[in-house]
């Protein structure tokens, strides 16, 4: 996992897979960045990401009760077309706010949240 602060977003970029060999560990620096993150955004970004399988997907919406509980903004981009699916059946493709890639999530939010 690779942590950026850019304009006080955090963005998280994984590579490879979430699973259950790695989810456990995921979620723990996911939660570690959701409270030391001083924006209320967090950008996860999925675009290295091969595989998901459902421990990474329970990571991912804890991550996103917590940022919730915490009043704050967690946020998917760069989902490829086979990891997508996956959020599609399970309908949480709803719950999350699902962006393109970086640049439209940093359209959508520079306003609100990234400093000038």
């Amino acid at each position: 996992m690779e942590k950026m602060l850019a304009n006080k977003v955090a963005v998280i970029r994984l590579k490879r897979s979430l699973n259950a060999a790695n989810a456990l560990d995921f979620e723990r620096e996911l939660t570690t960045a959701i409270m030391q993150n001083d924006c209320a955004t967090l950008l996860i970004d999925l675009e290295q990401v091969e595989s998901l399988d459902s421990a990474g997907l329970m990571a991912l919406v804890s991550g996103l009760k917590l940022a919730q509980r915490l009043g704050r903004s967690l946020s998917l981009c760069s989902v490829s077309p086979t990891i997508k699916i996956i959020f599609e059946v399970t309908q949480l493709d709803t719950v999350f706010d699902i962006f393109e890639c970086q640049s439209a999530f940093t359209g959508t939010y520079s306003r609100s949240c990234l400093s000038t």
